[in-house]
């Protein structure tokens, strides 16, 4: 797959669960995930002498961590970003190259600009196609990872859907109901009445082969395709505008989902809200643009520009996505 410049991390327009790194057991208390293409970002300028660079690694994520880390503002992002500093600094000084599992796109996004702040170390991020919002990051002195680490694989699974369609979270579930780990499986693409494409660490291509049989109630087959033959498609948004008279997450995502302030809490309390990737734990957590607000069975919700009115309210773009 084509390397594309750091450039295009910053770009990332779709952005959490904990991460996990590429363990030799893939199934339970693991978890899945989404594609992304990969993209190679350059590392910082080497020092003259190799075990000099590897010295000024380990003291930068040893010393430097809080640096690294500056502005972003996530605990859980940030202790998850750690981890990856920590192991990128065992890959370049045993010169190895080392994978995370799928991440999400705030982990991603944020563990990419603090690599690219370390010397002799080079690291790429990969899903499977350009959009995609969850990836894998591998790792590696510049010296010992020189091409494309072979970590993403694509499946079709495909049944009669016409009757009974299934959505993303159908296919989600029922692939996790065979014991596969959330970060082990990136993007699911929906497919229509034929079905879904399903990005997966490579490793458990055949233990889904071989175990995924239905969806719903509809019987399907699961065939591995090469990753050209992904086919997608930008999903299809709603996009209005609210006045409310605070920027809450319960004032805005209530109607934003058309469901009660009341319900909205309910959901917050079940754990089936998530902001960011982040399960929400208050009802009182503030939004700001850009952000996305999911809810289990509703679907996602992004948040567009954020005005206050003459009286003091707050006017808001919200972007349902359909």
């Amino acid at each position: 797959m084509a390397a594309t410049s750091f450039v295009a991390a910053s770009l990332l327009r779709r952005a959490a669960l904990p991460l996990g790194f590429a363990l030799s057991h893939p199934l339970k208390n693991n978890k899945l995930s989404y594609q992304t293409t990969l993209l190679t970002f350059p590392p910082t300028p080497r020092l003259t002498s190799s075990a000099s660079g590897l010295c000024h690694l380990a003291q930068a994520v040893k010393g430097d961590v809080a640096e690294l880390l500056k502005g972003v503002g996530d605990k859980t992002v940030i202790e998850e970003v750690k981890r990856i500093l920590e192991m990128a600094r065992r890959a370049s000084s045993r010169r190895e190259i080392l994978h995370t599992n799928f991440l999400t796109p705030p982990v991603m996004k944020e563990s990419m600009v603090a690599l690219t702040k370390l010397a002799d170390l080079k690291a790429v991020f990969q899903g499977g196609y350009p959009q995609a919002e969850r990836c894998r990051i591998s790792v590696g002195h510049p010296d010992v990872l020189t091409s494309d680490p072979d970590i993403i694989a694509a499946l079709s699974i495909t049944g009669n859907f016409g009757f009974q369609p299934c959505s993303h979270g159908d296919f989600l579930g029922a692939i996790l109901g065979t014991g596969i780990a959330r970060e082990k499986v990136g993007d699911v693409i929906l497919q229509g009445e034929k079905g879904a494409q399903v990005i997966i660490v490579p490793e458990l291509i055949d233990f889904l082969m071989s175990s995924l049989d239905k969806v719903g109630n509809v019987p399907v087959s699961v065939t591995k395709i090469p990753l050209i033959s992904i086919d997608y498609e930008p999903p299809s948004t709603k996009s209005f505008k609210t006045i409310e008279a605070s920027a809450r997450i319960d004032a805005i995502a209530s109607a934003g989902f058309k469901i009660s302030r009341s319900k909205l809490v309910d959901l917050i309390r079940d754990g089936d809200v998530r902001l960011n990737w982040t399960p929400v734990t208050k009802n009182g957590a503030t939004l700001k643009a850009g952000d996305i607000v999911s809810v289990r069975g509703k679907g996602r919700l992004k948040i567009g520009e954020i005005n206050t009115t003459r009286k003091g309210k707050f006017a808001i773009e919200l972007i349902r996505y359909l």
